[in-house]
């Protein structure tokens, strides 16, 4: 039996490991929504307690797609843009995204901080693709060697509500000052969502308790961003569709009425002139 690696996460760094189990899981389904090998082998190779999560659902999958859903359309149009990875995690996006491509020349760039990208290191397949950048996404130095030429594509998926909304908004700015002509694009729950997280009463199980979540944003409110300077469009994203009609029928009712607005979270593009 090959031996496992222990992953040592704590606080916010730790919802990669939450994230990775079910998506790895929903995967492993016989009518799963998603294809991801690569995060079913990942998942076997870390020595952790995921039942502490509890039951996994299809919703980070569908998220996941979402997001892959967006890449592959923006790299269709920019097809030698660098992707970037915000606080990537272990997501395992690259290994999904390169084989929907049919000759792929992107390149990936993972912004994590140091146990991350050490565990990414250790048990995820290099490719000369792929860069990882030791960091935290605020430290703004993994910007400096991207060109944004040939396009970038920065990814912040299940980042941004963690931070402070000053430090979310200076990031967003940032990214839309340095590269004209790419894009960003992120999620964030509803503001009833992150108060249950910053009051503590969020939990997947009785033995897991969600980080505070400092940021949110309504799909009114995320509109506004186009008038950060730099930023050309903003787009509120639908959902990858997931498994069953039920689960569809709640996605999409949530968009019948601006009034069902403050119940749903919103999954943002946004594109940089």
């Amino acid at each position: 039996m090959t031996e496992k690696t222990t992953a040592d996460l704590t606080g916010v760094s730790e919802t990669a490991l939450l994230t990775l189990h079910s998506r790895a899981r929903e995967a492993g389904r016989p009518d799963a929504i998603i294809e991801d090998p690569m995060a079913v082998q990942l998942l076997e190779s870390i020595d952790y307690d995921f039942s502490r999560f509890g039951r996994t659902r299809q919703d980070f999958a569908i998220r996941a797609l979402t997001f892959d859903r967006e890449t592959l359309a923006y790299l269709a149009r920019r097809p030698k843009a660098t992707v970037v990875a915000l606080a990537e995690g272990l997501q395992t996006s690259f290994w999904r995204v390169d084989a929907a491509v049919t000759d792929p020349q992107f390149r990936w760039l993972t912004v994590d901080l140091e146990p991350i990208v050490e565990l990414r290191r250790r048990l995820l397949p290099a490719s000369d693709r792929v860069e990882l950048c030791a960091q935290s996404a605020l430290d703004y130095r993994w910007m400096d060697g991207l060109d944004p030429g040939p396009g970038v594509f920065i990814t912040a998926e299940g980042l941004l509500m963690y931070l402070e909304p000053d430090a979310a908004l200076d990031l967003i700015r940032e990214c839309a000052k340095r590269f004209p002509g790419g894009a960003m694009m992120f999620d964030l729950p509803p503001s009833w969502f992150t108060a249950l997280a910053r009051s503590g009463w969020l939990k997947t199980s009785w033995r897991y308790t969600v980080p505070a979540m400092p940021f949110s944003m309504s799909p009114s409110e995320a509109a506004t961003l186009v008038d950060i300077p730099g930023v050309r469009t903003v787009r509120d994203v639908r959902h990858a569709s997931g498994r069953g009609s039920v689960t569809n029928a709640l996605l999409a009712a949530t968009r019948l009425s601006p009034l069902l607005d403050p119940l749903r979270g919103v999954t943002v593009l946004l594109e940089f002139g």
